[in-house]
Formats: structure tokens, C-alpha cells, sequence
């Protein structure tokens, strides 16, 4: 057959691919055709919590292979399923009731927002009204044209603005970094924020709301107006920042709550969400069904990865050392990287860090987005002598301008990897600069 055509798959780039062919993986790396060894920092996209070769997980999707690797989720049910769903709603120490297992977070968001339509539509006038959505600016939800409508991120929302349902408004992002004013307290700060939640409610109408939908909030406002409660932890949850689930930390419990990611440690493309007693107790009242059904819902072989990846996460005790652990990391990169000139801030919580360039540390002006710097980090950590995966991202500052990466290694890391990534990392952002510095386009900047 000739040569083997290795560019026949469709990127989001159309004009180029990714470099680096990846072989196998071992532990926290990702070993390259080419011989090198990725450590990858940022578990994928905060999804391989537990590495690339833990033979229990391999194990137990290779057994329900054996089984059964599918059967239809609406004729049918599998005990694999079963027993995950068990698992997550035993894991919210009865907060929850019940677990919907879908294929990724953006279709965990839309079943989300079509489950809180559902729960006005079934009761009384005027509660049929509430359609609309509050989100916060610059949030990130997903990439369909549903999780697209919450979602902020422009560069992925801009092209199909016109396609995409008009039926959400934003109030302000929770950063303390760009957020908070002179003199202002973290508390006067939050309660700014919640009354202008509280104003935006107002202003849309309370009988128009059907839901805000953020990643962590304080549950009460929401209450007042009879506003359900969405949290999105497809990221930030089933562990990354240091309890199981990133609401236990902030004392409020959601209507609905989606997870992913981390669930299934990428052994399994699968998310789930999670809906509280009341919200099934209404539906079970009105009797009618839930309008919602996907083929590869409810997955067998994405079931029994996910359900051994959360067994394993509990066996090792992985959630209380990420907080540790995760500690040490924050620390470390605050560390080596507070006082460099372009840093701007270093948050996080448990192994969920962000580090954020600007261009004038007083004034927090960010780089233009024209020059590319979190593409440029991004691909420094590529390269041959760096090996570091870095997860980039612009936009922090209006969507468009603002640079940053996140640092969200697997739950199995060491003390010594930390150092090992900080180290990594430290020399990328400085070699980074130091050539920008030697070029022509450091001139045009103004610094």
C-alpha cells in the first residue's frame, strides 16, 4: 500500500497539525515517536488524573469488553452504569439523587440546561416563561451551539454568534485579581457580586430566569427568586482542587451539577450530571419524561472505566493528597515565579493553577493578542529540551487580549515532580521572554 498517509485527520488549525505523534504513556509522561518523553503538566486537558498506564483501570475496560462494550441506553441497562451513577450520588453524601451518564461536558452542559426547562415547563403558569440564563463574562461551558450560548470564550463563540440562541446575559467574573477594587475586602467583594446577580435577575425579570450556571457561587440568591442553581465542574471537580467535588469547599449544594473530565481519567470519553432530589421528585409528579437521549449514553466500556478510575481515586487516597500536594505546587510556583516582571498572578486551588502575563504589572494591561504569547509558551514547552505540556489559553483580559496557562498535573505526582515541573515550567516563561526581548516586535510593545 505504499507509504502510510498520516494527514488525512481534520484539525481545528486547517493549515497545520500537531507535531508530536504520541506512542505510549507512562505515568505523568507521554512518550513521543520521535523518542522524547512529554511530561505533561496539564493531565491533557485536565482530564488524565491518573496518568496513562494504571493497569486497573486498563484491566476493567478490557473485562467489560468481554462483556458487552455496548447495548442501546434506552432498551436496556447495564450494571456498570448502575453502579457508577451509585457512586456519584453516594459520593454527595445524599445531596444528590441522581446520576445521567453522557459522552463529554458539552453534552452534560446542554442536558443540564434542557433538565432546568424541563422543571419550569412541568409546573404552573407563569413558570413556563423562564428561559433565560445567567452566566459569568468569560466563562467557558462547552463548544456546541447550546454550551455556547452560557460559554465566553470568543474566539470559539465569534463565528457562530448568529446561529446561537439569544437566551443568556452575564454579570461579572468571580477574579479577585481584576475584580477586586482599592481598599475593597474579599467579603464586600463577594456581596458586590451577588448583588449584581441579585440586579440582573431583577432586570431580565425573576419569572424570566431559569437558571445561573457558573462554577462555584453561594446558592442563596438563587433561592430568593426561585432561580435553580447549575455548577459546571467538568474542570474543576471529581478531585482537581483538593475534595471530590469543588462545591463541598464553598458551603452550597446545586440543583444540578455536571462532571467529566477527571471522571473518567480519559480511559473513557464520558461525563455525568447530577440532579438533586427535588428537581426528580418534580418530574416524577407530572409523569412525563425527560425529552433527552443520546447513542452512546450510559456507555458500558466509558461506565467501567470511570467507575474503576473513582475506585482507584478512593483506594489511594488521591483526594486529600492533591490538596497536599497541591499546596506544595502553589508554593513552588509562587516561589520562582512571583517576582518575573511579565507575571502578573499565580492562582489555584488543590492541582488546578493558573499563571497570568501582563505587560505592566501595575496597571495589569495585558499583551496584545496579536502577539500570540500563550501560543508561543505553549510551543517553547514542546519543544526538544523543554518537554513540558503547558495548557494555554487568551482572552483573560476582554476575551480577546490576556495571556495564561494552567498547571494541572495528574492526582499521582510527587513532591519531586512538582519541583521537576516548576523547574520546567520556569525555564519555558524564561526563555520565552528572553528571546521575545532580542526581537523586533519587543520594540513595537512600549515596554
Amino acid at each position: 500500500m505504499g507509504a502510510q498517509n498520516l494527514n488525512s485527520l481534520l484539525y481545528k488549525d486547517f493549515k497545520s497539525h500537531p507535531a508530536a505523534v504520541i506512542k505510549s504513556g507512562t505515568g505523568i509522561y507521554l512518550n513521543v515517536q520521535d523518542g522524547r518523553q512529554i511530561l505533561d503538566a496539564t493531565s491533557g486537558a485536565a482530564v488524565a488524573c491518573l496518568g496513562y498506564d494504571n493497569r486497573e483501570v486498563q484491566k476493567a475496560v478490557i473485562d467489560q469488553l468481554m462483556d458487552i462494550s455496548y447495548c442501546h441506553p434506552g432498551f436496556y441497562k447495564t450494571k456498570v452504569a448502575e453502579e457508577l451513577a451509585d457512586l456519584l450520588v453516594r459520593s454527595t453524601n445524599g445531596k444528590i439523587a441522581k446520576a445521567i451518564l453522557c459522552g463529554s461536558g458539552s453534552e452534560a452542559v446542554e442536558v443540564s440546561m434542557k433538565l432546568a426547562k424541563t422543571h419550569f415547563a412541568y409546573l404552573a403558569s407563569p413558570e413556563l416563561e423562564r428561559t433565560h440564563f445567567i452566566a459569568r463574562t468569560g466563562a467557558w461551558h462547552g463548544a456546541t451551539l447550546g454550551a455556547l450560548t452560557l460559554g465566553d470564550f470568543k474566539a470559539r463563540k465569534d463565528p457562530f454568534v448568529s446561529m446561537i440562541p439569544q437566551t443568556a446575559s452575564r454579570v461579572s467574573a468571580c477574579s479577585t485579581y481584576r475584580g477586586l477594587r482599592d481598599g475593597e475586602s474579599e467579603e464586600d467583594y463577594v456581596r458586590r457580586l451577588a448583588q449584581e446577580l441579585d440586579d440582573e435577575i431583577q432586570r431580565v425579570g425573576p419569572h424570566k430566569v431559569c437558571a445561573f450556571v457558573a462554577e462555584t457561587v453561594g446558592g442563596s440568591l438563587c433561592q430568593k427568586y426561585g432561580v435553580l442553581l447549575i455548577l459546571d465542574e467538568i474542570m474543576c471537580g471529581m478531585g482537581r482542587t483538593g475534595t471530590l467535588h469543588a462545591w463541598e469547599q464553598e458551603d452550597v449544594v446545586p440543583d444540578i451539577q455536571t462532571v467529566g473530565k477527571g471522571l473518567g481519567a480519559g480511559y473513557g470519553p464520558i461525563s455525568a450530571v447530577l440532579v438533586s432530589a427535588e428537581l426528580t421528585d418534580s418530574f416524577k409528579k407530572c409523569g412525563k419524561p425527560f425529552a433527552h437521549g443520546q447513542t452512546y449514553m450510559a456507555h458500558p466500556l466509558a461506565a467501567a472505566a470511570a467507575l474503576r478510575v473513582q475506585q482507584v481515586i478512593q483506594e489511594e487516597g488521591l483526594v486529600p493528597h492533591v490538596s497536599k500536594i497541591g499546596s506544595y505546587l502553589g508554593h513552588r510556583l509562587r516561589e520562582r515565579l512571583c517576582q518575573h516582571p511579565y507575571v502578573g498572578d499565580i492562582r489555584g486551588r488543590g492541582l488546578f493553577w493558573a499563571v497570568e502575563f501582563v505587560l505592566d504589572k501595575q496597571t495589569k494591561v495585558p499583551f496584545p493578542s496579536s502577539l500570540g504569547l500563550n501560543g508561543m509558551l505553549h510551543a517553547r514547552g514542546m519543544m526538544s529540551g523543554y518537554d513540558i505540556a503547558l495548557f494555554n489559553a487568551g482572552g483573560t483580559y476582554d476575551g480577546y487580549a490576556g495571556d495564561h496557562f494552567l498547571i494541572c498535573p495528574p492526582y499521582i505526582i510527587t513532591m519531586a515532580d512538582c519541583d521537576l515541573i516548576v523547574d520546567r515550567v520556569a525555564r519555558v516563561v524564561e526563555d520565552t521572554f528572553a528571546d521575545l526581548a532580542m526581537s523586533p516586535v519587543w520594540e513595537k510593545l512600549a515596554i
